[in-house]
């Protein structure tokens, strides 16, 4: 598996990968995924990520967006990683979690979050083995399909804090 910088190219892959994300309802409150202009805009520039198998196909992608527009939030970023299906338990979700973290410290970001459902033992296990750590439990956050859900809050800081 080779990690390459997420290029324009590689949406409809990495859409495809995140409607299956979607699809599991342990991944995310999205029940669409947004259009490539909106994803676009929302996420980071130099801090997207895909795993590339035999013959270029993109078996998962990772990325960063801010948390806030803020200044001062400016070095916090919420972590994405998602892995096809068919790809999963690989060791490609630890791949693309090792180039965001490095790509997050050598860009300025001194916080990575990241909010998953409790269910989602595999996402919570990812970010612990990367030194992340839960810091709370939001109980009944948000619906999805009509459900109430908590999410697990976990951070990760940077050893290269200033």
């Amino acid at each position: 598996m080779q990690i390459d910088a997420m290029v324009p190219d590689d949406w409809p892959a990495v859409r495809a990968i995140y409607v299956d994300g979607i699809a599991t309802g342990n991944a995310t409150f999205e029940t669409e995924p947004p259009e490539w202009a909106v994803w676009d805009a929302k996420m980071l520039a130099g801090v997207r990520f895909v795993a590339r198998g035999d013959g270029g196909s993109v078996a998962g992608w990772a990325a960063l967006s801010r948390v806030s527009p803020r200044e001062c939030y400016r070095g916090v970023a919420e972590v994405s990683v998602y892995v096809a299906a068919s790809a999963q338990g690989q060791g490609i979700g630890g791949q693309l979690m090792h180039a965001l973290v490095r790509g997050s410290e050598e860009g300025g970001i001194w916080t990575l979050q990241a909010s998953i459902f409790p269910e989602n033992l595999a996402s919570v296990k990812l970010h612990e083995q990367h030194g992340f750590r839960i810091v709370g439990r939001r109980e009944r956050i948000a619906r999805l399909g009509g459900i109430w859900r908590d999410t697990l809050l976990l951070e990760r800081r940077s050893s290269r804090m200033t």
